[in-house]
């Protein structure tokens, strides 16, 4: 073979040899983009969320795998099994129980580092035995503001479409009481403006009690409904405002935290605030007097938002595994009384 030929045939292996390769180079890419990655992420880990006593009942509810699911939360599962206290990612203490000593704190079994949750939706008034509980709970569920998990007892949300019709009203306001104390300040606005204005009182109080179903539609019927807390502390709004009131399509008249704390949560002209007014004759006045135009504009809402009630405890519970990755790590309440009763 000359020199021309033997070069020649050189170049031709050499392409061989580089076509080869390039072959070889994308079979291993489309088998790397086909294949799954041995090494890559593992799959997101599923919290367990111990409730150690279940709020307010012996019989806890049936809590399914996909219970969290439900609630648009993905990788979370509630149990009330105690057996489960070595693994679970945080526990959960509803302060009724301990204030009542139905549950008890398995402090000797305490896994190190194990978050411990304490959750109550009472307020400070009717929240006692604080003192003891100091230096124990890393996180705080309630309906404050400053809560490491906030859940509050409603909420306003963006709503498409016609709003609903307003019901038709035939008396002027409603108010369902169980707990009636004098020395509550909702008892005395009560009492003072009962003489100026028609207020039907339901509920225990009054020997009225109304069926879980006839509450909204009762509450429907009138013009106003006294959206009274029994006591008076900070971001304390209960469903009194937003079931009793928002959500039957009445207008709230409030007694709670001041105007600012409401307008917050839901707009200035949604409601009438009892400190509006130098006296409660003033706010009977104002109420008695309203004409229809002017009362139709506290539902301007309703065209652009509904009412969104958190009344479900797993909801609440859940809520944990949303905010658990950025909950604050090492942390301690060690005066929760000093927190809670500020």
């Amino acid at each position: 073979m000359n020199s021309a030929g033997y070069s020649l045939s050189r170049r031709l292996r050499a392409v061989g040899v580089l076509a080869g390769a390039a072959l070889l180079s994308a079979i291993w890419l489309l088998w790397l983009l086909g294949s799954p990655p041995t090494g890559g992420p593992a799959p997101p880990h599923t919290l367990i969320i111990l409730i150690w006593h279940w709020p307010f009942s012996d019989r806890p509810p049936e809590l399914p795998s996909n219970t969290c699911i439900s609630f648009g939360v993905a990788h979370c599962h509630l149990s009330t099994n105690h057996s489960l206290l070595a693994s679970a990612d945080a526990v959960v203490f509803h302060h009724r129980e301990l204030q009542t000593q139905q549950a008890r704190l398995p402090l000797a079994k305490r896994p190190r580092g194990q978050p411990w949750v304490w959750v109550s939706m009472e307020s400070p008034s009717h929240t006692h035995g604080l003192g003891r509980l100091g230096g124990i709970f890393n996180w705080v569920l309630s309906y404050r503001r400053d809560s490491d998990i906030f859940v509050p007892y409603g909420q306003l949300e963006p709503h498409r479409g016609p709003a609903p019709p307003l019901p038709a009203k035939k008396r002027v306001a409603a108010w369902v009481v169980s707990n009636f104390q004098e020395r509550q300040r909702r008892v005395q606005v009560y009492r003072q403006l009962a003489p100026h204005l028609q207020v039907d009182v339901f509920g225990h109080a009054n020997r009225q009690p109304l069926c879980t179903n006839c509450l909204l539609p009762t509450v429907a019927q009138y013009l106003f409904y006294l959206s009274f807390e029994n006591s008076q502390h900070q971001d304390y709004i209960t469903e009194k405002f937003w079931r009793n009131a928002l959500a039957a399509g009445t207008v709230p008249v409030v007694l709670g935290p001041p105007r600012a704390t409401y307008e917050a949560f839901a707009p200035a002209d949604a409601f009438v605030h009892v400190d509006d007014f130098s006296t409660v004759q003033e706010l009977a006045s104002f109420l008695a007097n309203m004409n229809e135009s002017h009362y139709r504009r506290y539902f301007a809402w309703r065209d652009r938002l509904r009412v969104r009630l958190f009344g479900d405890w797993r909801e609440r519970f859940c809520a944990i595994c949303t905010h658990y990755p950025h909950l604050p790590r090492g942390q301690v309440y060690q005066d929760l009384q000093g927190w809670f009763q500020a």
